[in-house]
């Protein structure tokens, strides 16, 4: 069999911007982080609406008191 030489692959794009690359990634993170309070969050609220009597102001008030304190803790 015949010894094959190294292969040189063309380059795909341009260099890394790592600074870049590591801002995006904090805001990637961010935003799953503060989506998934925000979720979590309104999950609760809607339950001291519905069911423990609190109705749209109860539950929304709920909802702010609770986004507050994730803001405060965060």
């Amino acid at each position: 069999m015949s010894e094959q030489g190294s292969i040189e692959l063309p380059e795909n794009g341009a260099e890394m911007d790592y600074q870049e690359h590591e801002k995006t990634y904090e805001v990637f993170l961010n935003l799953f982080k503060w989506g998934t309070v925000g979720c979590t969050v309104l999950m609760i609220a809607m339950a001291v609406g519905f069911y423990a009597g609190g109705g749209l102001i109860g539950g929304t008030i709920a909802f702010i008191i609770l986004m507050a304190i994730s803001a405060f803790f965060m």
